[in-house]
């Protein structure tokens, strides 16, 4: 395992240790925001029958006559079948079935009907106006969606309206977050002199359910390897991705490194040419994925936006990396080489603002922000002015 590796390096590791998940047969209504992991051919025509497209009137267009006599109706599914014969029309609803000898159907505001006597008030009525054919939406055996097609509203009804009810899709994985830390309590929790509220759980949690990743599982430990390696191999055990927060330096009470060694973890890198979240850590066992993000806040926050995020959507077979874009920034920046520098920044009308407060342990700047700019790990300076890479936040 090298030491401090550059940012891309880190990304193609993940790359190419990562795997998508199982696939699961999940039910429709259940799979909005989900991948496709399989090609859908339409097991009937839709529509199934000529189908009325509006309130009005169904017959054989004669374009000699504008005269009919109505001999039944026909509301949307209704089972009724007419054998029209030449000069005869039907009332017909929106979505019921058109009698197989009409092919015309004239919109209820375009006719005039005296008892059973219909008059055709169209002059621009043509044979097949009004009417859908059979698999005019789509025809049985073609292909309706491909693998890989993102399920949304749109597409969920498109699958409804073929009757499908499930779906092969590539699921969300199940995610254990671990807090480690002696001096940590909750919110609402009586506070001592040392001791400091727990916010990193909160910012993965909420960060995870805007994804629609919602089987989350928050563990804590104290800073004790024996509960702590305890505690991992038993979340190792249930859970798709690991993260964990804190315990990833090299300080006395930093026992995760030890403890995922016990558990057989492979790291496969830890520390990154960064800043903020140098300490990263990035391991896996078997098909298990497991981040050890430093303990500082906006620290977690990065490293979960560049690193946490690109797994997930391998994982997922989902898009859901940050958007990166080339803008202007609008302000001089220095740094010394040998580090990648992503800030916390607001981006307006392709400008950049780098945010007040970059240190590693302030979220109030991040709430603020919602991009990151990236400053690349052998520039030293960026003038005013100048073209910067920024990472646009999904929310």
């Amino acid at each position: 395992m090298e030491t401090m590796i550059s940012v891309h390096s880190a990304l193609e590791l993940i790359t190419n240790h990562v795997k998508s998940l199982p696939v699961e047969v999940m039910q429709l209504e259940k799979a909005n925001g989900f991948v496709l992991a399989e090609d859908i051919y339409a097991p009937e025509n839709v529509p199934a029958f000529p189908q009325s497209s509006m309130d009005g009137y169904a017959f054989a267009f004669d374009n000699n006559r504008s005269d009919y006599k109505i001999v039944g109706e026909i509301a949307a599914g209704s089972k009724q079948t007419f054998e029209l014969k030449q000069g005869e029309a039907v009332r017909i609803f929106t979505g019921a079935a058109v009698p197989l000898a009409a092919d015309t159907v004239l919109m209820q505001e375009k006719a005039l009907v005296e008892s059973d006597k219909l008059t055709v008030n169209d002059e621009s009525l043509n044979k097949g106006t009004n009417l859908r054919s059979i698999g005019s939406e789509i025809k049985k055996g073609t292909k309706a969606l491909e693998k890989g097609t993102v399920l949304k509203p749109a597409t969920i009804g498109f699958l409804a309206s073929m009757g499908i009810a499930k779906v092969k899709v590539y699921p969300n994985p199940s995610v254990g977050i671990l807090v480690t830390g002696n001096e940590l309590r909750l919110p609402g929790e009586d506070l001592e002199y040392g001791q400091v509220f727990e916010s990193n759980s909160f910012t993965l949690q909420s960060a995870l359910n805007q994804l629609n990743i919602n089987n989350v599982t928050i563990y804590r430990s104290e800073d004790n390897l024996n509960q702590l390696q305890t505690l991992l191999s038993q979340i190792l055990e249930v859970n798709d991705l690991v993260l964990i927060s804190g315990g990833v330096s090299v300080g006395d009470y930093d026992f995760t490194m030890d403890a995922l060694e016990k558990c057989d973890v492979n790291a496969v890198f830890h520390k990154i040419k960064q800043k903020p979240g140098k300490p990263l850590l990035f391991g896996t066992k078997a098909d298990k994925v497991i981040f050890g993000l430093p303990g500082n806040p906006a620290s977690v926050l990065t490293c979960f936006y560049e690193y946490v995020l690109p797994a997930i959507g391998i994982m997922t077979e989902r898009n859901v990396k940050l958007q990166a874009k080339k803008m202007v920034l609008t302000q001089e920046y220095q740094k010394q080489v040998g580090m990648t520098h992503f800030l916390k920044a607001s981006h307006n009308n392709d400008l950049v603002y780098l945010e007040t407060g970059q240190e590693s342990y302030k979220l109030s700047s991040f709430a603020n922000a919602n991009c990151l700019a990236i400053i690349p790990e052998n520039t030293s300076k960026i003038e005013s002015g100048q073209e910067i890479e920024v990472h646009l936040f999904p929310f």
